[in-house]
């Protein structure tokens, strides 16, 4: 399978916009270092600071799946709990 790009978009709450800041930061050395990550670099919006995205390219789906179960995501995702207004992400491929 080719690589699989990623683009996950992570709205935070007003009020807890440092809190999410700091826990997607906590992610990056880990998964970078993980198997299969091509690069995981998260950006802030200019305009909207409780916006964030992660641009994300792995070798393959199923390396990424794997990291989607990792721990450190599991303790993500319990340390924003009730943080995070809006969260959606999209799995793209390259066509050009």
């Amino acid at each position: 399978m080719s690589k699989l790009t990623i683009v996950a978009n992570i709205k935070a709450n007003a009020d807890k916009i440092d809190l999410v800041k700091a826990e997607l930061e906590k992610l990056i050395e880990i998964t970078r270092a993980e198997e299969g990550c091509i690069n995981y670099d998260l950006h802030q919006d200019n305009e909207n600071p409780a916006h964030f995205m992660f641009y994300e390219n792995w070798e393959s789906r199923e390396l990424w799946q794997t990291h989607m179960s990792a721990p450190h995501l599991a303790a993500y995702m319990a340390a924003t709990e009730g943080a995070v207004a809006e969260f959606t992400l999209n799995e793209m491929s390259v066509i050009a």
